[in-house]
């Protein structure tokens, strides 16, 4: 009798939920995720689920910086934003996010019975609100505040 493989029948899905919402990050994302499972390279699962936020954070943090690096982004412009009220608000913004983002990879190491709702909630709003796949670490982030652990 054959087994189904229900974790790449779930990945199936959400790729599906990528291609129908016009969403790449998410599709590419899930075939490469079913490809590991289905050519039996899981070995990589337990490397990827212990590096892999923090390549992502890599990753997104070099396209951040990519302006300042290039020069689009000067050293007057950076001074500038100390002056002005939205980018004042942006930086006290930036620093509440990424304060969130500590508590949440904190919670969602302390707390796995959480990771399965934050990452389907994450996946949804990628696939169906054009979201970024950072949600997982803010939401957690949130979610540790409303529920008082880390």
């Amino acid at each position: 009798m054959t087994t189904i493989d229900m974790p790449a029948l779930i990945l199936l899905a959400f790729a599906g939920l990528g291609i129908i919402s016009s969403n790449a990050t998410v599709t590419i994302a899930m075939l490469v995720l079913l490809l590991l499972r289905i050519t039996n390279l899981q070995q990589a699962f337990p490397w990827l689920e212990k590096h892999g936020i923090t390549i992502g954070i890599i990753i997104l943090t070099i396209g951040v910086m990519t302006p300042l690096a290039s020069g689009k982004i000067s050293l007057q412009t950076i001074i500038q934003s100390f002056f002005h009220w939205k980018s004042i608000l942006a930086i006290i913004i930036g620093v509440l996010v990424s304060y969130l983002g500590g508590r949440g990879v904190l919670l969602m190491g302390n707390q796995p019975t959480v990771v399965a709702g934050l990452l389907i909630g994450t996946v949804l709003g990628v696939a169906l609100f054009r979201g970024v796949p950072v949600g997982p670490l803010i939401a957690a982030g949130i979610l540790s505040l409303i529920i008082g652990k880390q």
